[in-house]
């Protein structure tokens, strides 16, 4: 599989977001639910072709179009991100406090990953959300919970956690300070 899965989402919401349209006008003429078009737009999950296709019909663009703008694999044997292009990632428009800096992104063979940089502000508040992706944390400084289903894990600087994202879960900071993470998400093969 191409490197450019993983920059579908991106691609959505930036072309959803220039032709004025709302995740529920996308959703509604697609006949998808909202949940899943945030759910792609958000880097959560990697779209079926058929689901790409009819999204790809309602934003009313070419196939070339959507794809021409998408970066694809320079051949090369590794992978080098400047942090000049680490650029700030939009997940969900009602999250506060929270700031995701896209690190590094590619598809590799048949698992999708990508790295970012998130910062949790204290009193930062998010629902619950599901990734279709095992997600790795390394907390770089501060402190904070996660909420994995129905446990409670504290994370402090140094700590790591590895988790089925599938699990409904939301990183929480009670704290006075910022907490910095690096966070790895390896996408699962879709089997639809």
């Amino acid at each position: 599989m191409e490197d450019y899965l993983i920059g579908i989402g991106k691609r959505i919401k930036a072309l959803r977001k220039n032709k004025g349209f709302t995740i529920n006008n996308v959703a509604g003429k697609a006949d998808l639910s909202n949940g899943l078009i945030s759910r792609i737009e958000n880097g959560r999950t990697i779209p079926s072709l058929p689901v790409l296709l009819t999204i790809i019909n309602v934003l009313d663009v070419g196939i070339a179009d959507f794809f021409k703008d998408i970066p694809l694999s320079g051949g090369k044997s590794f992978i080098v991100s400047r942090k000049e292009d680490n650029t700030i990632i939009e997940k969900e428009d009602e999250a506060r406090g929270f700031e995701y800096r896209s690190l590094l992104g590619r598809q590799l063979s048949s698992v999708g990953f990508e790295a970012v940089l998130l910062e949790v502000q204290p009193g930062s508040q998010r629902d619950r959300v599901e990734t279709d992706a095992f997600e790795f944390k390394y907390i770089l400084s501060g402190e904070c919970a996660y909420i994995i289903g129905e446990e409670e894990v504290s994370l402090r600087e140094g700590d790591a956690l590895f988790f089925d994202g599938r699990i409904p879960h939301v990183p929480v900071n009670r704290g006075k300070a910022a907490a910095k993470m690096i966070v790895m998400y390896f996408f699962l093969p879709k089997n639809e």
